[in-house]
């Protein structure tokens, strides 16, 4: 699997927009249940699962007082880090 590209490393070659990476962070946070999901043309997460392997995301989504900006902050970098189903 490490022939397979992180999200951000698509992302800088312009296969997925900060739009589409914008729209999978608001669809994890309005709904962070399991599934794949489609976040670009040919590229799919399970967002849930994406968020649940990095340590540090869990913990500001669990911490009571985080902003919203924090937490799609780390959403949003989990996503970059991972690489596509």
């Amino acid at each position: 699997m490490a022939d397979t590209p992180m999200i951000g490393e698509l992302y800088k070659l312009k296969h997925v927009t900060d739009e589409q990476i914008d729209a999978a962070v608001a669809d994890y946070l309005n709904d962070p249940t399991s599934g794949m999901r489609l976040i670009a043309e040919g590229v799919a997460l399970d967002l849930a699962a994406v968020v649940l392997a990095h340590p540090y995301a869990r913990a500001v989504l669990a911490w009571e007082n985080a902003t919203e900006a924090q937490r799609r902050i780390v959403v949003r970098t989990a996503i970059l880090l991972a690489r596509p189903a």
